[in-house]
């Protein structure tokens, strides 16, 4: 985070490759060919994958992926390059050069990550013939995925951020810690707060944590809608403890100071985790809107691949909208002061308090929040509204109860979620409302995620009769 008189680099030059003039043309040809075929080959692995149903195994899924992953990686650098070549032009912009080192270390460790699982899928087929099916069984092998992205995600991350911190002039002085004034309460009354969060902290944890176990152990719940109910677990978890375990610390060691890297690296968590419970709660709203107005059609149109691309596109554009927004702070300067007002790391608070010019960094909250935020807002509306006609359509006094059980739990949480985000990045308040500010925050960042457990599964009877068959299973039964 630089400092005003600061001169930083805007461009970097690229030389590329130790070939002589008059051997452009024919390099370029050769590069072109290598990249088009790389292109045209994997998409028609993936296309050949995706039609025929005897490829639809463990191996074939992991190629899939693979393929995928080649066609960005070589995109990375190959576009840039042959543009290069051909307008004879060497310059990179600082930005495009940051992007390019995320996009390359992520995709460069997505590809280790997939052969690695590609390797123990053929370990399994040919040491355990027999138990294959068991073992690799296409909850693990979305896993292995999942966590190959999550992983890649993380070291492209470190490796940016680290990257940033050094591209910066050796004479400068930077802001190496903030201060978190945390939640707007009295000395004497942190014990009681301390308890009441550390315990909705612990029921978002658990509540959540058991609503993945039940899934994954009730054969009955392996259903389009309760897939998305367990990332949208899994999500929840993640989001607080992104916030809740460093408030705590706060709290009960009566500390306020975070590193800069800790402050960055929660900012990007917590904007990727926001933006994908957001997108989780739209497929599970539009997942209703086909069961509930298309049932003839609900096997064929909720089919297992549009499920996974569902989810898949939710960590991709999450990610992505994280990495713009961190990249984009990362350039701003802190000069007056380092206090924010806020118990965590909140992105519009690091914004307000920069000494430097925010206008590109304010343009892209607002553009990109209406995609991420305010665009699947209006799609669930849109879905529950469809909902509603059709239960108008074909009245009946259980059809509308049940209806109205089911679109007013997820309605009120929809509402208290995207009111508040809503509320403080699209029309954010003045500098006089921060202690408002931050009390809206709990209710997204702790409130609702603890009470996901209870509103979508812990009042669903398919859940209870779910946990009171594992509970009698386990001999707990009464």
């Amino acid at each position: 985070m630089r400092r005003e008189n600061q001169s930083s680099v805007s461009e970097f030059l690229l030389l590329g490759l130790p070939i002589q003039p008059e051997e452009q043309g024919m390099f370029y040809t050769m590069f072109l060919a290598m990249y088009l075929t790389t292109v045209l080959g994997n998409l028609l692995i993936i296309l050949l994958i995706r039609l025929d149903s005897h490829l639809h195994t463990p191996m074939y899924f992991f190629l899939s992926h693979l393929a995928l992953t080649d066609i960005c990686f070589s995109s990375v650098t190959a576009p840039k390059m042959l543009m290069n070549m051909l307008m004879q032009t060497q310059s990179i912009s600082y930005a495009g050069c940051i992007s390019q080192a995320y996009f390359f270390i992520l995709f460069g460790a997505l590809d280790s990550f997939l052969l690695t699982s590609m390797a123990y899928d053929r370990y399994v087929a040919i040491c355990h013939p027999l138990h294959y099916t068991t073992m690799m069984r296409q909850s693990l092998c979305f896993l292995l995925v999942v966590v190959s992205w999550v992983l890649s995600s993380a070291i492209a991350l470190v490796h940016t951020l680290l990257l940033t911190r050094i591209m910066r002039r050796e004479n400068q002085s930077s802001v190496s810690e903030f201060l978190l004034l945390g939640l707007p309460i009295q000395p004497e009354e942190q014990g009681m707060f301390y308890t009441l969060f550390l315990a909705m902290y612990l029921t978002t944890v658990l509540g959540n944590l058991l609503i993945i176990l039940l899934i994954r152990l009730d054969s009955r719940l392996h259903t389009p809608m309760y897939f998305f109910l367990s990332h949208l677990a899994l999500t929840d978890i993640s989001f607080s403890s992104v916030t809740a375990p460093k408030m705590l610390m706060d709290m009960l060691m009566q500390t306020q100071s975070i590193s800069y890297a800790g402050c960055i690296s929660q900012e990007f968590f917590f904007v990727f985790f926001g933006d994908l419970d957001s997108f989780l709660l739209t497929s599970m709203a539009y997942d209703r809107y086909v069961a509930i107005c298309h049932p003839l059609h609900y096997p064929r149109i909720m089919s297992q691949n549009l499920c996974f691309l569902l989810v898949i596109v939710s960590w991709v554009l999450s990610s992505a909208n994280a990495l713009v927004q961190t990249l984009l702070l990362a350039r701003l300067s802190f000069l007056r002061d380092n206090t924010l007002h806020h118990f965590f790391c909140d992105l519009s608070a690091l914004v307000k308090l920069s000494s430097s010019d925010t206008t590109i960094n304010q343009l892209v909250i607002l553009t990109v929040g209406s995609v991420v935020i305010a665009v699947p807002f209006i799609c669930i509306l849109v879905s529950y509204g469809h909902i509603g006609a059709t239960i108008l359509r074909r009245p009946s006094i259980q059809g509308i109860c049940k209806a109205l059980s089911t679109c007013g739990s997820h309605l009120s949480v929809v509402s208290l979620y995207y009111g508040a985000i809503i509320g403080l990045y699209l029309f954010p308040s003045s500098k006089n409302t921060k202690d408002k500010d931050v009390i809206v925050s709990v209710l997204y960042t702790l409130v609702t995620p603890m009470l996901n457990p209870f509103i979508y599964s812990l009042r669903n009877r398919d859940m209870n009769r779910a946990l009171r068959n594992i509970l009698r299973r386990g001999g707990f039964s009464a």
